[in-house]
């Protein structure tokens, strides 16, 4: 446990600094009455951090330099986070290709094969983050749940757009599948930006006429780009992280606005009467993507879809690694995992 509190605090440390924040008022800089003690201490620190990064301009959607530029100065300040992930939560890692993709393979300490397997495509807006530097997600889950977890290293916007981006995704779930997973015991995850990915993908898979996987989790979905929601206006005052100031120009670096209500690109506009595997949707009611995780939510009920709609009061954006160790973070995972095992099938005993 104490090597974990101390993981809590690297993360909090260097995480925040790289979330969309362009302002903070003094409603967002407030810890909300209602947060455990845990999250009580941690608010000032991503509160702070998070306003380190305020005043950086985003690059043009397509200043392909800048955003590289943007990239790596990411990737480094997130180095340190690396191996204390690794270590903290006594995890495996190998560096694999399944159809052309880099992913990075995470097996939990005490790892057997049951047959079930997850594939995780990470946030950042599109545009930033890699598998390598979401570690702080990855090898959570895997400890958690006990899973093996492939971390998807897709080509990051815009060098890559929506197109080739859910190609990748769902090479790598096509690979899987050739390695003799089964569908069905296949779970796929994603938080923000690789939450609408993941969406986006198994709907472009099912229109292909490709079997579906067995469950998702999706973590504060970037479900709509446009920027639609009544949250986007509510909440912009009080998220301390996300702001449409930053993340449109993600959002178009990703896909041209032409092509944002595409449901491959913004899920919430999909059609999910033709199926759709069981999903569990988390959020918190600090942040804007809120409105994202209740329309998505409301999308596949209204389709008879078995979905779950997880909130959790005064949380930020993609709360669970950043306070793993809290009764909030620890409650969400519990709820992740009671839903891989009700859903993902285990494989027979021979």
């Amino acid at each position: 446990m104490r090597t974990l509190l101390g993981y809590t605090a690297i993360v909090t440390a260097l995480l925040v600094p790289l979330v969309f924040a362009d302002t903070q008022s003094d409603t967002a800089r407030t810890p909300p009455s209602t947060l455990s003690p845990q999250w009580a201490k941690l608010w000032p620190s991503v509160v702070a951090r998070s306003a380190a990064s305020r005043s950086a301009p985003s690059p043009a959607p397509n200043d392909l330099q800048g955003w590289a530029t943007q990239q790596q100065t990411l990737e480094k300040n997130m180095a340190p986070l690396v191996g204390p992930a690794l270590s903290a939560y006594q995890v495996k890692m190998t560096e694999e290709t399944l159809a052309g993709v880099p992913v990075l393979v995470l097996e939990p300490k005490g790892w057997r094969d049951d047959g079930r397997l997850l594939i995780y495509v990470h946030g950042g807006g599109f545009v930033s983050l890699s598998a390598r530097s979401t570690l702080f997600s990855s090898a959570l889950m895997a400890n958690r749940t006990g899973m093996k977890v492939i971390s998807v290293d897709y080509t990051l916007a815009p060098h890559a757009r929506w197109q080739q981006i859910t190609d990748q995704t769902i090479g790598v779930y096509k690979a899987v599948l050739a390695q003799g997973y089964r569908p069905e015991s296949i779970g796929m995850w994603g938080d923000s930006a690789g939450g609408s990915i993941v969406a986006g993908s198994v709907l472009k898979l099912r229109d292909a006429g490709v079997p579906m996987p067995g469950a998702l989790v999706l973590w504060a979905p970037w479900a709509d780009v446009t920027g639609t929601g009544d949250t986007y206006v509510t909440l912009a005052a009080a998220d301390p992280l996300l702001s449409m100031t930053q993340l449109k120009p993600a959002a178009d670096a990703y896909a041209d606005p032409a092509d944002q209500k595409n449901p491959y690109v913004s899920p919430v506009y999909g059609d999910y009467s033709k199926g759709f595997p069981a999903t569990l949707i988390q959020g918190g009611t600090r942040e804007i993507f809120l409105s994202n995780c209740v329309r998505e939510y409301q999308a596949l009920a209204a389709a008879d879809i078995p979905v779950v709609l997880d909130l959790y009061e005064g949380m930020p954006h993609v709360f669970q690694p950043m306070g793993p160790g809290s009764p909030e973070g620890g409650l969400a995972m519990r709820k992740v995992k009671a839903f891989w095992s009700e859903h993902l099938r285990v494989r027979a005993a021979n």
